[in-house]
């Protein structure tokens, strides 16, 4: 018996005897789909040089060479010729916020001059009802052909009868306008909220705020509702959108009682085109929920399933709020932190006292710092398997903290498009820091297996964006930040798929193309392997398909 026919025999025992797949060594049955010819990347070291694979209802069924897997064709077999293509499992975002944006309430601003954005917002105020909140969001402050940010004056001059509020991508900062700050009653003399801050110049209010100042105003005035049925098509709208860049997996990194609700009626639906990994906020509703109900991490199935809880310990790396040991370039301001030691503490305590995972939001090595003590303290006499604690973004790294991050088994989730998309922001850091941000390279030498993470919307989502910025950390001007932390791009494309899958618990589940595990793959017109680096991010996804079923097609 060759060498190949071991693999495809070993491959479809491996299939029979995985639990949960609903196949008997007497009804087997002939594969849906055999994919032939392909430049297959399965990421699994056992199956280095397939050509072909064959998938059963929602699984992969073998793996081996054209000749092997054609063997197991049956009647109705569809057969893909993939010859001159490159398959890939299907892409994973272990940090995103799929509903974050939802222009049914609000006006995209994602665009680049601030006379634009004043068109937006004076046409959604044109349909708002009086005194009601107008909003805007994707705003992102470095990337006005005036070369400057959005300040109040700008909203005034075209919206004075409504609040305003337009949100920045990054989801941390807003600027809202003189009729918002009168709303909530602040001015220039009004201090700064604990965890917040009114932005000011020469004591006057530029219209900028941050953190928990900007939580301030969600319970002052009329706000957009969004109505079930619009959430519900948003999902739809977005994992549509996710599918055409080669996404099989998200995840929902401060999932709200109504995302649950639209993510629950996509899915009965059949409308929902990505599995989801489902993060509560731990200040929400549905936390509270979830553990009075005892739905914990892991509950749900492989469409949608409970993950983490979510807590949110600083500010952002995009928008310049993150807390630092050392102060933003230029300035003496060091960011914000919105959780004490005490308070991480004690929301670690209580997590896993309730049996959940714990992913926190820290950005800068200082809240980097406080949250491993947290974990250190939590996993002391620990029994049972490792409990994969996140650091969400862990942007700003050292190598004391990179040793305790392994030593705890804590997973990371750095911006894995940052590097290239927001290129004008890292100057406000300097290029000496941005060696130890997004440290990818040092956390992959350390044996950490860091998770892929877009943080959409303040992030693109778009993988092979991702592997390109990874791979090059050159921006769209072609300014390198942090060269020391490029990886290769076998690397990256392990990130998107084997640890997204690891850094979720479903690594028997998905990551690879290996027999047994989900039919989650991706047609592309160019090998990103062996490609021109600066090029991954236009290579063409032909087609993606979910459960062994084809959710996108160029």
């Amino acid at each position: 018996m060759d060498k190949h026919r071991r693999k495809t025999l070993k491959a479809l025992s491996a299939a029979l005897t995985l639990p949960g797949i609903a196949w008997s060594k007497s009804g087997l049955g002939s594969p849906q789909t055999i994919v032939t010819g392909a430049n297959l990347h399965t990421m699994d070291p056992l199956y280095r040089g397939a050509t072909a694979f064959a998938v059963r209802g929602d699984r992969i069924l073998a793996v081996g060479s054209d000749s092997e897997v054609l063997n197991l064709k049956g009647i109705g077999t569809k057969v893909i010729d993939a010859r001159e293509k490159t398959i890939t499992p299907g892409f994973i975002d272990s940090h995103s916020h799929p509903t974050m944006a939802n222009e049914a309430v609000s006006a995209n601003v994602n665009v680049r001059s601030i006379s634009k954005v004043q068109q937006l917002l004076a046409k959604q105020a044109d349909k708002t009802p009086p005194g009601h909140w107008v909003l805007g969001h994707m705003y992102d402050d470095t990337k006005f052909e005036e070369g400057r940010a959005l300040n109040r004056q700008d909203i005034d001059d075209v919206v004075r009868s409504h609040p305003v509020m337009v949100r920045h991508r990054g989801g941390h900062t807003a600027v809202v306008n003189s009729k918002a700050f009168e709303a909530l009653g602040v001015n220039g003399n009004t201090p700064d909220p604990e965890g917040g801050r009114f932005f000011r110049e020469k004591g006057q209010l530029t219209g900028k705020v941050a953190e928990h100042a900007m939580d301030q105003f969600r319970g002052v005035g009329q706000w957009p509702v969004i109505d079930r049925q619009t959430m519900r098509d948003n999902v739809h709208l977005t994992s549509n959108r996710m599918a055409a860049a080669g996404l099989t997996s998200t995840t929902d990194a401060a999932g709200q009682t109504q995302s649950w609700q639209a993510y629950t009626d996509a899915l009965s639906a059949g409308i929902m085109n990505f599995r989801l990994s489902f993060m509560p906020r731990a200040a929400s509703d549905i936390y509270q929920t979830m553990k009075t109900a005892n739905m914990r991490s892991g509950f749900g199935n492989n469409m949608l399933r409970v993950g983490a809880v979510k807590f949110v310990a600083d500010g952002s790396a995009s928008e310049r709020t993150m807390r630092m040991s050392t102060p933003f370039e230029g300035t003496d301001d060091y960011g914000i932190a919105t959780m004490s030691q005490e308070e991480i503490y004690s929301a670690v305590d209580e997590a896993v006292s309730n049996g959940f995972r714990i992913g926190i939001h820290a950005n800068g090595d200082v809240t980097i710092d406080r949250v491993l003590k947290a974990y250190e303290r939590a996993l002391t006499n620990w029994q049972g398997p490792n409990p994969r604690f996140r650091i969400e973004h862990c942007s700003l790294v050292n190598e004391d903290l990179i040793k305790r991050i392994k030593s705890t088994g804590t997973i990371p989730t750095p911006f894995y498009t940052y590097a290239h998309y927001h290129g004008n922001k890292w100057l406000d850091y300097g290029k000496p820091r941005m060696e130890w941000m997004f440290a990818h390279r040092s956390f992959l030498d350390a044996g950490i297996p860091v998770a892929p993470a877009s943080d959409y919307t303040p992030g693109p989502y778009e993988p092979l964006m991702a592997i390109q910025s990874m791979v090059t950390r050159k921006d769209s001007k072609g300014r390198v930040w942090g060269p020391s932390q490029r990886i290769t791009a076998e690397e990256a494309l392990k990130i998107c798929t084997v640890n997204g899958a690891y850094a979720s618990f479903e690594e028997h589940e998905k990551g690879s193309l290996t027999p047994g595990k989900l039919a989650d793959f991706v047609m592309l017109d160019e090998d990103p392997l062996n490609t021109d680096p600066d090029g991954i991010k236009d290579i063409t996804v032909l087609g993606t398909w979910l459960g062994g079923k084809q959710t996108h097609r160029a």
